[in-house]
């Protein structure tokens, strides 16, 4: 069960010739992948394509009809791997993950594919996490691609433009015998729009109709000597037809502008931002129409010479706006126009910020310093200043607006989470035993780096937390914890982590957090994922995995279950044999099972049926107010409120209505049992006859008891 449901929007994949398409970026690149002919799809979750991937899932039936056929891989590797299919056949293929980690994972593949050259155009729709909503390390795919010598597509942010770079990258790909990159930033993703539809058309191979003479040609085995032919293609036949296809299609763009005697190179990412900066400065409409003549760069790897110096050749002054280091194109554009007799000034980085992601209120500024550097003829410097320092005041009264800075709130787990009772565990083992190193992964257990937990004191990869200690536990006093979550176990850590440390002999205790789904990048299915949730006959399990490669101190403990979890936790620690300890803490996803359990509760009550819900609360006159529960658990729905004893000091905890009657934050501050102020609450909507009766009595009892409170006293 994914975390967004397309199944209603997939139905306009089917819209043809000439109806016109609206949506989300995510849908169009689909619909644009099915008009494409192509034969299969490949790919692996991660933001910001995640949903791609819920959109592909969602429209299995249009694939089907078409014989596309679409893999969840178990990796970015084995999604670039599928890529193989094209190296010798006319099948085109897309693969998608997020980068540039993404990437990483994938580059043996995509080095080979790239070196062997294709047949069938390939397309790797890579997910540029890059900026403020980034959730990895800022870099940019512009390196990878220049290495392996792949094209690079970052088309503009709306509709159109994106749908034409997916069908464009596989004719380039076709024609350049290439691998095309196209990099789909966080809001291309999700921007909405329309465009003009073409009917889907299946590919000339697919399910319905497959291949059936195999091909064998060594020349496209990556061994010598076929590599060192391979590598001379790239250099005498593939880049030269790469910009002879760019420049004859005009996949870059050359808009005209008033003031002649500057420009701006922007790649096309970005070119909705900067078109809003000069709209700012009255230098733009909101339909694009500039007043400075711009390029745009759709490839942004490799460039054009050519289109760059005739851009460049009457210009004084050209501003490159190039997000992120190092500085690929603002450096290829100066070595470009080095030795010619064109002498302008190229400005970048000296005006911008050399990293971090470039919004229209940083474009604003630096487009403001580039036109007071280059002084065009007939632009009033004093008016465009005026208009920077106008939103710059309005942005600094919003930030003063309340009088005092706003609290900063850093990102945790969401209300119930099964991995909070676990960190809670650990912070009251380490309350006992001292403070370990523990060892952290990719996943949203990586917020347990953050208070109230502060526990993880490095991450390194996605299922790498195991093997990230390899190095450290020989030479550390104390044993290692380490943590992994499930789809980083499948992903990789099995292999790299428990087999590896199996192999090795290695000391530690490895934590996998089994909440059934790779629910960091929205709740897609893993294989050890429950079948009844997961629509899947085949079902692998963590512990048979790990028993598989040889584990033997193994145990499964409830997430939710705090004495139990620090028994073992102290057990694996203190008292277990040499060797690794896997516990595995087994607790679903909040978020999934709110979404099931909410659904059904809202049918129950549609129909009339008997519903109930458990929530719990505090009662003021017990608590004691020193907030242990909120220490140890952090979670979302502790709050405080004054206390309604006027004789006692400080404020009192309190559940606001976000609970779903996990029951970890009573648990945790006595570790065994519920806290005494806390309070277990069944709600029961359209009770049976005997619970209205129960209930009635109760109210009666509890009545007459209060009534005779005073003069009990």
């Amino acid at each position: 069960m994914a975390e967004r449901s397309f199944s209603k929007e997939v139905q306009s994949l089917r819209k043809g010739e000439g109806e016109v398409f609206r949506g989300e970026g995510v849908l169009a690149v689909t619909k644009a992948l099915l008009q494409s002919r192509v034969s299969y799809i490949g790919g692996y979750q991660g933001s910001p394509i995640s949903h791609m991937m819920d959109v592909l899932n969602d429209a299995a039936e249009i694939r089907r009809e078409l014989g596309v056929h679409f893999e969840n891989a178990a990796s970015e590797a084995a999604a670039a791997a599928m890529l193989a299919a094209s190296i010798h056949y006319p099948l085109r293929g897309a693969v998608t993950w997020k980068s540039t980690v993404g990437t990483n994972v994938a580059a043996d593949a995509l080095a080979n594919v790239a070196s062997a050259g294709v047949r069938g155009g390939v397309l790797i729709i890579v997910g540029e996490d890059y900026g403020e909503g980034s959730s990895i390390m800022q870099e940019r795919t512009h390196a990878f691609a220049a290495k392996s010598q792949i094209w690079l597509l970052d088309p503009r942010p709306d509709l159109p433009a994106i749908v034409d770079a997916v069908e464009t990258g596989f004719e380039l790909s076709e024609a350049t015998n290439t691998p095309v990159m196209l990099m789909l930033r966080i809001r291309t993703c999700h921007v909405y729009g329309s465009f003009v539809s073409k009917d889907n058309r299946p590919g000339h191979y697919n399910a319905h109709h497959p291949l059936e003479q195999a091909v064998f040609d060594y020349n496209k085995v990556v061994l010598p000597p076929s590599s060192y032919q391979q590598e001379q293609l790239k250099i005498t036949e593939r880049w030269p037809e790469a910009l002879r296809f760019i420049s004859e299609n005009k996949l870059n763009q050359s808009l005209p502008g008033d003031y002649v005697d500057i420009g701006i190179i922007v790649q096309g990412g970005i070119y909705n931002a900067l078109n809003r900066a000069l709209e700012t400065l009255d230098l733009a409409d909101a339909v694009g129409n500039s007043k400075i003549p711009i390029y745009v760069l759709t490839v942004t790897y490799p460039l054009i010479p050519e289109e760059i110096r005739t851009f460049c050749i009457d210009k004084k002054a050209v501003l490159v706006i190039e997000e992120g280091q190092p500085n690929y194109i603002e450096q290829s554009i100066k070595a470009t126009l080095h030795g010619t007799d064109i002498h302008t000034r190229i400005h970048g980085k000296d005006l911008l910020p050399a990293a971090g992601e470039y919004k229209a209120r940083i474009l604003l500024n630096g487009v403001t310093e580039f036109l007071h550097h280059a002084a065009p003829a007939g632009i009033n410097l004093a008016t465009m200043k005026s208009a920077q320092q106008q939103v710059t005041q309005e942005i600094t009264d919003s930030q003063t607006a309340l009088g005092f800075p706003v609290p900063a709130r850093p990102p945790g787990f969401c209300v119930g989470c099964p991995e909070r009772p676990l960190f809670s565990a650990l912070k009251l083992v380490q309350r006992e035993l001292g403070e370990f190193h523990i060892s952290g992964d990719i996943g949203c257990h990586l917020f347990s780096t953050l208070p109230p937990f502060n526990i993880g004191q490095h991450t390194v990869g996605y299922g790498l937390g195991l093997a990230s200690s390899s190095g450290l536990a020989p030479n550390f006093a104390k044993p290692l914890i380490s943590i992994m979550g499930d789809g980083g176990f499948w992903h990789n850590g099995l292999t790299s982590g428990v087999a590896n440390a199996v192999f090795n002999g290695d000391n530690g205790v490895l934590i996998i957090i089994d909440n059934g789904y790779a629910a960091a990048t929205g709740h897609q299915a893993i294989p050890s994922t429950d079948q009844a949730r997961s629509g899947r006959s085949v079902q692998m399990t963590i512990e048979k995995a790990v028993r598989g490669v040889g584990a033997r101190w193994v145990r499964t403990v409830p997430s939710y279950n705090v004495k139990q979890m620090v028994t073992t936790l102290t057990e694996a620690i203190t008292q277990s044999p040499p060797g690794l300890k896997i516990i595995i803490s087994e607790g679903e996803c909040q978020l999934a099972r709110q979404r099931r359990v909410k659904r059904a509760h809202r049918e129950a009550l549609d129909c009339g049926a008997r519903a109930q819900r458990v929530r719990l609360g505090i009662d003021p006159d017990v608590c004691t107010g020193d907030r242990a529960c909120i220490r140890l658990s952090g979670c979302p729905s502790l709050t405080v409120k004054d206390n309604p004893d006027p004789l006692a000091e400080g404020p009192v905890t309190v559940i606001d209505d976000q609970c779903v009657g996990c029951g970890n934050c009573g648990v945790i501050a006595h570790q065994a049992g519920l806290c005494p102020s806390f309070f277990e609450a069944t709600i029961i909507n359209n009770p049976s006859w005997l619970e209205r009766v129960i209930s009635h009595v109760r109210r009666r009892v509890i009545g007459t008891l209060h009534a005779s409170e005073p003069r009990g006293r």
